[in-house]
């Protein structure tokens, strides 16, 4: 009986050892998890300056490889910046395991194939930029899917058909968007003019077609927008 004082706190030390090592087996658990998309991603492209041959190896922490970034707190891939380095091949559906990304920036590679669809569990991206690349097929319509998405660069591959009518219901904070030089046709989606932080837009050099809608006065902050090499005619009222 004397002892029963010391059971409270011999439990609150056993819960709280509980909580310890359920808390660092779900980081391993989810560095994991960014480990192995990264790695699936370098088995579907091509690397012809090896520049991902160089670390990206399981032999060093992913937080050091090259155009990785990862958080200060939970040590989770963050950011994977791609840009510029004359990688081929797919983006595989993998890359949706890297859940805590925010900033996604593969332009001016040579990637091609259609978007994978597990894109869509990446719900934190804020910055999507696949530009000068050769993606085709339609614009997927899950790109609305990012609640918190700012900038979005599509521009300069090889995408067709209409740009998905509700795609801009799932994107408030949009602020920059570029789509210029695809292979798009139809009209200018009225949803998009509902985007009232937008204020950078070029959908120049695609076949769109139609009068300018008269929202586009919904966008009070517009600085720029490039419409020219489409078939758009008429004037806003």
């Amino acid at each position: 009986m004397g002892n029963t004082r010391f059971i409270p706190a011999l439990t609150v030390a056993l819960l709280l050892l509980n909580f310890v090592v359920s808390f660092s087996t779900k980081i391993t658990t989810n560095f994991s998890a960014d480990q192995s998309a990264l790695l699936a991603l370098k088995a579907h492209v091509i690397d012809p300056q090896n520049l991902l041959a160089t670390n990206w190896s399981s032999a060093f922490n992913i937080c050091k490889w090259i155009g990785v970034t990862c958080g200060s707190r939970h040590r989770r891939v963050i950011a994977l910046d791609l840009s510029n380095m004359s990688l081929s091949g797919i983006v595989p559906p993998h890359i949706g395991n890297l859940s805590s990304l925010t900033w996604l920036n593969m332009r001016n590679n040579n990637f091609h194939g259609s978007l994978p669809v597990q894109l869509v569990n990446l719900h934190r991206l804020k910055y999507i930029r696949l530009s000068f690349n050769s993606f085709f097929g339609v614009i997927p319509p899950w790109f609305g899917s990012f609640p918190r998405l700012q900038y979005l660069s599509l521009s300069y591959n090889n995408f067709i058909g209409e740009i998905p009518l509700d795609m801009f219901q799932g994107l408030p904070r949009l602020q920059v968007l570029y789509v210029a030089t695809n292979r798009l046709s139809g009209r200018i989606p009225i949803g998009l003019f509902e985007c009232k932080e937008l204020q950078d837009i070029s959908l120049a050099g695609n076949r769109l077609k139609g009068i300018l809608p008269k929202e586009i006065g919904n966008l009070t902050i517009l600085k720029t927008l490039q419409l020219h090499n489409n078939m758009i005619e008429g004037k806003t009222q």
